[in-house]
């Protein structure tokens, strides 16, 4: 439990009062005129204040893209990085009073770009002198809480510890639990005060939930030490304490969407996107600042199903590309604060400068990144590009499974070594090139921007065809005689492309003209016919072998392989070591888009 001691509003409160009594003090023959200049101002009986929200900003400090090594653009022109999203918050801090507004973050923090990696990896903050730039940043924004994101745990526990240390606010998670205690592993809430003079204070409970994925997807860091139970779970559990310690105003700061959905199949007890259902089930919550899901929704109400009262909710997108603005207004009634109206908007940062002060901060630990993705590790033949990889076998993916190919088989046990050995990935960003000519960090982190771990784990036939039959949803179905259209085949039932896995080492078809469940054909190993006992160990990343996205099966079988190395980082080393990337080495066209046996493509 973490009630948080004087802050700075507190601090606010107290010099006033110290200043009106010496005021008072400073006359002794005063007048009639004086004695009522004197007079305490009556006590307001209304006031407001604001909450200002970010999420998932996945270190994103500057408006920068390290894959590109140039300043961040997109087709909508959005800007990235808190330096921006700084200058906003000070603008409304300006403009409400800094004693009116709290600051808050829904979580993703320390993963996600090449500034993530750099501090968790090559300089890591678990040396000694070494701070991260996002709690460097964040504490120079004057925080107040930021909910824990599952994503946080990526690096281990030791460096997300690490990084809870160099914060001047608190890492919040209720529903991450102590395996051993289930006891909260984190500080469940804080409780900010917000100064009325003259008055009492506004009390605001900010309670913090994470992500119950965490337990499949880090698996791996957390298994054996840490729990997460569902948020509707917790909520119900701390809500209520909230407001028995006097909270006028309930706030949650959710890394977790709020649509009802889960990616993860029936894999864990507890819903993935959940904070629409935290806002229905469980009474007390005035609003809700919603993370995990990419997204930008600025102002969202769910009806508490108990009391009928309406739940604010907001998402401010991803990456500092928005930043959430609760504004509430409150009358105090019989000595509590009530809330009387509140509000959520966006804000976008795009037309503001950065922070000078941040950029002075981090400049150094910036160009460090620059500098290490810069670094050539190799040559490349020819142009390798995956514009074409969420329709195409191309030779940009094959890279990836040769590598992960290469390095199960190297590390598999003697008898494991006999069976046949094929690999899943999945196209995680179009725009990746790798260029004829020099090859750098940035280029191979730009096709790999995850920081996946390699397992090999064993699937038959039957499963396998499963799994790829799982992966095929991933097409609109297009009837025979209807043209294929690149730009509305893919994405259907909400799959994106970092869910869609293609295979190397066997040969298939998938029949977009076919219904789900039925598309994948020709399903070949070695110009033989899969056979449904068949037993094949499958590379495959770490979010995917322990259940992310649901796919069936490959959670549960059986390991023959596993590895603490970044994918990404073996790749790169693959580069290194031969010195040069030459698709004629791996490239090989082993699956197509067909409508009824017709290749598309």
């Amino acid at each position: 439990m973490s009630v948080s001691p004087m802050n700075r509003r507190q601090f606010v409160k107290k010099s006033a009062v110290t200043g009106a009594a010496v005021a008072a003090s400073g006359s002794v023959a005063a007048g009639p005129a004086q004695a009522a200049e004197r007079k305490p101002a009556k006590a307001p009986k209304t006031w407001s204040f604001s909450v200002l929200g970010t999420t998932d900003l996945h270190s994103h400090v500057f408006d920068w893209d390290y894959y590109k090594d140039a300043a961040y653009s997109d087709s909508k022109g959005n800007s990235v990085g808190v330096a921006r999203v700084a200058t906003l918050i000070k603008q409304q801090r300006e403009a409400k009073g800094e004693e009116r507004v709290l600051l808050v973050d829904a979580g993703d923090i320390i993963q996600g770009t090449s500034l993530a990696y750099y501090f968790a990896r090559v300089k890591p903050i678990t040396g000694k002198g070494v701070k991260h730039p996002m709690a460097v940043a964040m504490n120079h924004m004057r925080y107040d809480a930021a909910a824990l994101g599952n994503h946080e745990f990526n690096y281990g526990i030791e460096t997300l510890r690490k990084f809870e240390s160099q914060c001047h606010f608190p890492l919040l998670g209720a529903n991450a639990l102590d395996a051993r205690t289930l006891r909260p592993a984190f500080a469940p809430y804080t409780v900010k005060r917000i100064c009325v003079p003259g008055a009492p204070d506004i009390k605001v409970g900010i309670l913090g939930l994470t992500n119950p994925g965490i337990a499949l997807w880090d698996k791996d860091n957390v298994s054996g030490k840490m729990v997460f139970p569902g948020l509707v779970e917790q909520a119900k559990k701390y809500v209520p304490r909230l407001r028995a310690l006097g909270c006028d105003v309930v706030f949650l700061t959710d890394h977790s969407g709020l649509d009802g959905s889960t990616s993860y199949g029936d894999a864990l007890p507890y819903v993935e996107n959940a904070s629409n259902l935290v806002a229905e089930q469980v009474p007390g919550i005035d609003a809700i600042l919603v993370g995990h899901t990419h997204v930008e929704v600025p102002s969202y109400t769910v009806k508490n199903a108990e009391t009928g009262d309406e739940v604010l909710l907001s998402e401010p997108y991803c990456w500092g590309y928005r930043l959430s603005v609760f504004d509430f207004e409150v009358e105090l009634e019989h000595g509590r604060w009530k809330v009387t109206k509140k509000t959520a908007q966006t804000l976008d940062p795009k037309s503001v400068d950065e922070d000078p002060e941040i950029r002075k901060l981090l400049e150094a630990d910036h160009e460090l990144v620059v500098k290490y993705v810069n670094t050539a590790v190799g040559t490349c033949s020819e142009d390798l590009s995956a514009a074409e990889s969420c329709w195409k076998d191309v030779p940009i993916m094959d890279f990836i499974h040769q590598v992960q190919t290469d390095t199960v088989k190297a590390g598999l046990s003697a008898s494991d070594a006999a069976l046949p050995l094929i690999s899943v990935a999945a196209p995680f960003s179009r725009t990746a090139d790798i260029p004829a000519g020099s090859v750098t960090i940035k280029d191979i982190a730009g096709l790999y921007i995850y920081d996946n771990t390699l397992y090999g784990k064993k699937l038959t036939g039957a499963q396998l065809k499963d799994y790829l039959e799982f992966a095929a949803k991933y097409y609109h179905q297009v009837p025979v005689g209807t043209k294929a259209d690149t730009a509305t085949l893919t994405n259907a039932n909400s799959f994106w492309d970092y869910m869609y896995d293609t295979a190397a080492g066997v040969s298939y078809d998938i029949d977009i003209a076919a219904a789900e469940g039925s598309r994948i054909k020709n399903l070949t190993y070695g110009g033989t016919a899969v056979a449904d006992d068949q037993v094949f160990v499958v590379a495959v990343n770490n979010y995917r072998a322990n259940g992310g996205s649901g796919y069936p099966h490959i959670a549960t079988a059986d390991i023959a392989y596993s590895s603490t190395n970044e994918i990404r980082q073996l790749m790169i080393d693959y580069v290194t070591s031969k010195g040069t990337l030459n698709p004629a080495d791996f490239a090989v066209t082993n699956w197509k888009l067909t409508q009824d046996g017709t290749p598309v493509f």
